[in-house]
């Protein structure tokens, strides 16, 4: 077995002690609750024997909890892990499956709001509203396994840009790419607005009219919409145009894509993790992957 100490390392986990510190001390609680929740459920009644009698968990949370971090940072393979930490495969892959789901459920956090995170698309709303943010959306694709022949739905996750089997995600940053959300990941045929729709923006947009958002060409349809919300590039002018005019042009366009930017390093961000890469694994288990990713990014952001 490898000595502890330099598994917590952060080339190994994608983040510092003191953030693994954080989350131990965060999720620790929830995870407990989980084991007794179970236990509760397989004896079906309350507990018989004195706290702490019976077996011995194989791995301790924290080393469950280093253990999940690899898997998404470096996307080892699960032997390779109970190797490593010297247990066997499955007691690696129950261990992921719990950590994973409590991590996928911590939303992202708030710069300067220590505590307070952001799990739907209302919340990031608000909050924009209330500190009176700009707001920069975009969708992302991951290229995921072709679900086998004959099943039906094949098509839906094959993507028209990239041409390869994916999955969508939507996520939201503010002015310094600083991830606020990301969405449940859709089919990669799914069009960028539609699946901006479907998350309820269009609802948002209703209920916050102060709230801007920079989008790009992808977007179009949510500009015509609702205008003066749904920013998107201006539009080229037509052939003939005055040279004056294509030169304003050409700078609001540059200044867009320099305000909206920042989206496309938080999803550079993510995108380190290599299990975001290209995803080998069960389709179902990417968003709460995804989402997992997201909120442990956000974290090290927010004081950046």
């Amino acid at each position: 077995m490898v000595n502890r100490a330099v598994l917590a390392h952060r080339l190994f986990t994608g983040i510092s002690r003191r953030h693994l510190a954080c989350l131990v001390e965060e999720l620790a609680v929830p995870w407990q609750a989980g084991v007794e929740g179970r236990r509760h459920a397989a004896r079906g009644g309350a507990r018989k024997r004195a706290a702490g009698a019976g077996a011995r968990h194989q791995l301790v949370f924290v080393d469950r909890l280093m253990v999940t971090l690899i898997h998404l940072r470096h996307d080892l393979p699960h032997s390779v892990l109970g190797l490593l930490f010297g247990v066997h495969r499955s007691t690696i892959t129950r261990a992921t499956a719990e950590i994973r789901a409590l991590l996928a459920v911590r939303g992202c956090a708030v710069p300067d709001r220590p505590g307070l995170r952001l799990r739907t698309l209302t919340d990031v709303f608000a909050y924009a509203q209330a500190e009176c943010l700009e707001l920069r959306l975009d969708a992302t694709e991951i290229q995921v396994r072709r679900p086998p022949a004959g099943r039906g739905g094949r098509r839906a996750f094959v993507s028209g840009k990239k041409k390869q089997n994916t999955m969508k995600a939507t996520v939201i940053a503010d002015r310094r790419g600083r991830t606020l959300w990301t969405d449940a990941l859709r089919p990669g045929r799914m069009h960028d607005a539609t699946a901006a729709r479907n998350d309820g923006i269009a609802i948002c947009f209703h209920h916050f009219p102060e709230v801007e958002v920079l989008l790009d060409d992808g977007y179009l349809g949510l500009s015509r919409d609702h205008r003066g919300q749904a920013i998107t590039p201006p539009r080229k002018p037509r052939p003939g145009a005055l040279p004056g005019r294509v030169e304003q042009w050409e700078r609001d366009r540059h200044g867009h894509s320099s305000d909206r930017i920042t989206v496309e390093h938080a999803l550079a961000d993510h995108k380190r993790w290599k299990q975001l890469t290209r995803w080998t694994h069960r389709r179902d288990r990417l968003p709460d992957t995804y989402r997992a990713i997201a909120g442990l990014v956000s974290d090290r952001t927010t004081t950046a």
